[in-house]
């Protein structure tokens, strides 16, 4: 259940990642999932786990593969942002070679 939970603590994250991308309709979909997310793993942790496909189940995995989506755009965005971060600064040391003295 370990491993469960950390999944579900990092799609509890997600919507907040969908912020920083700009990207509201996600968050507002992801923020949603999450509640039944939570729902399902507690019902699962101290009761007996939800049927398989029902709403809640539908919305446990609904809400791990949306999250898994916003992660990889969260690392994609990072590393665009710091190879044009580094091709910047490459430029502006080609470009002022006497800030190095």
């Amino acid at each position: 259940m370990g491993i469960i939970l950390m999944f579900v603590v990092l799609a509890t994250l997600t919507p907040f990642l969908f912020l920083h991308l700009n990207k509201k309709i996600p968050a507002a979909l992801q923020a949603i999932l999450v509640i039944g997310m939570w729902f399902f793993y507690l019902e699962a942790a101290f009761n007996v786990a939800p049927g398989s496909f029902s709403m809640l189940w539908i919305m446990f995995y609904g809400s791990l593969i949306l999250a898994e989506v916003a992660w990889v755009m969260f690392i994609i965005q990072t590393v665009k942002f710091s190879m044009t971060k580094a091709k910047t600064y490459r430029e502006q040391k080609l470009r002022d070679p006497i800030s190095e003295i």
